[in-house]
């Protein structure tokens, strides 16, 4: 028996690999340059998709059943987007947005749920995460210092990394996930972890502060702050205070060093309590496009106008404050005006092209996963996946109250409500680790938990 059950393992360990590697893949391919509207990342996320559905369909390997409650959870967004899709008045030209938002909420987060086996597996994807963010705000920052970057004001130093000047919100949103990502990590090292892992991972949430800071994204500034108080409040005060006090410290010497060799920098930070005083163009722009996300939706309650409708029906909602669009250059592009076809807040979106069948169905679904999140939090303690969660969930729903989807990064807020998932409903989150050994990690007891078994720590 012990000779037919080494094979066995043998390939479920093989099959674990395979999915992590994976999961990890869309990731990765992020550092490419993005040349076209299809990424390699798509591609890569696709697959995901399409070898969670194997792995179901022949069972090749133990994949956990999504339980009712689960299903439910991320069952709910794609029946929404479904009727929504059929009731447009061109539900063709619905279709494509169709599929974006089952690709977003819906099958890369059920592929992650199903097919990450482990604690060890989601840190694998986390660390991917972290060394991407390292990639790209190495591109921003260099692209700050030497005047390569994105115009911003006149000047070509707005950090956009990789993903060029019509996408630049990508690198703030990558360096914003690797950020969170690398203080979970520090805070709630794994077991057995060597040494250097929580000085290594603090240090690079440290460093990630300087091209967060050089993005010029206000939005992402605001969310990652309330990710960061989340994340440290739930890791306990006497953990995270020495923490604080290094990111703080850190963070203010980067920040404070950029801002001196710049005024933009500044400029940008003060301009955060300005915006309803003398706000600038962008900002009469996203007033302008809110009110009219607002109007159609007034006008469609129920289901909106249909997904990919805000570009079509914007002239006939917005007021004359709103701009042709929005310039750009810089990057290695020449100047052009790129259109403004999203009110730039996911929630207004939401409603606006989907009315409150959509958005119910889709912030209801967030909701059902903070709350996951939270409840196995209580129970398992700070471990890291869980602080991860905590921070991704926090930062993408205070973010979209700036920001909505869209662009390249696309696939990277999918992984990370896949992530925010796989803690919140995977029963795999509520196993133990163990040291390699086979021992139980050092100051973790034993906690039932609905049959299953998780491990706090003292």
């Amino acid at each position: 028996m012990a000779a037919l059950a080494l094979p066995a393992r043998a390939a479920r360990s093989a099959a674990s690999h395979w999915t992590v590697l994976l999961a990890v893949l869309p990731v990765a391919l992020l550092a490419l340059p993005v040349t076209s509207r299809v990424t390699p990342a798509d591609a890569a996320s696709l697959a995901l998709v399409v070898a969670c559905a194997l792995v179901l369909v022949r069972r090749w390997s133990a994949a956990p059943r999504l339980s009712a409650q689960a299903a439910a959870i991320l069952g709910a967004p794609a029946v929404a987007f479904a009727v929504v899709t059929i009731g447009a008045a061109d539900p063709v030209a619905a279709l494509p947005g169709f599929l974006r938002y089952v690709q977003v909420f819906v099958l890369v987060p059920l592929a992650l749920v199903l097919l990450l086996r482990s604690r060890r597996d989601v840190r694998l994807v986390a660390v991917a995460v972290v060394g991407l963010a390292l990639v790209q705000g190495a591109v921003g920052v260099a692209q700050y210092a030497t005047g390569t970057g994105a115009s911003y004001m006149g000047e070509d130093v707005r950090a956009v990394g990789t993903f060029g000047p019509l996408n630049v919100m990508g690198m703030a949103t990558v360096v914003s996930y690797g950020l969170i990502a690398a203080l979970a990590l520090g805070l709630a090292p794994p077991a057995g972890a060597p040494r250097w892992w929580r000085p290594a991972a603090l240090g690079c949430a440290g460093a990630l502060c300087l091209p967060l800071a050089v993005s010029f994204s206000r939005g992402a500034w605001l969310a990652t702050g309330a990710a960061v108080c989340t994340v440290l409040l739930i890791a306990g005060w006497r953990r995270a205070r020495r923490t604080l006090a290094l990111l703080v410290c850190g963070g203010a010497l980067l920040v404070g060093g950029a801002a001196l060799v710049s005024d933009a920098v500044a400029d940008r930070l003060t301009s955060i309590g300005q915006v309803t005083g003398t706000p600038d163009q962008s900002v009469i722009d996203r007033y302008a496009m809110w009110d009219a996300a607002r109007a159609m939706w007034r006008q469609e309650p129920w289901t909106g106008v249909g997904l990919k409708g805000f570009a079509e029906y914007r002239d006939t909602h917005a007021s004359l404050a709103l701009s042709a669009g929005s310039d750009t250059a810089g990057a290695g592009l020449d100047f052009q005006v790129q259109e403004l076809l999203s009110p730039h807040n996911m929630y207004l979106l939401l409603l606006s092209e989907q009315g409150l069948l959509g958005a119910a169905a889709v912030v209801g679904s967030w909701a059902a996963l903070l709350l996951g999140a939270v409840l196995r939090l209580r129970r398992c303690g700070p471990v890291d996946g869980g602080l991860l969660a905590a921070g991704l969930v926090v930062w993408l729903t205070v973010n979209f109250l700036y920001a909505d989807i869209g662009g390249p990064t696309t696939v990277l807020t999918a992984v990370a409500f896949g992530l925010v998932a796989w803690w919140a409903l995977a029963p795999a989150a509520l196993r133990p680790e163990t040291l390699p050994g086979g021992a139980r990690a050092p100051g973790e007891r034993p906690v039932p938990v609905a049959g299953a078994v998780c491990h706090e720590r003292g």
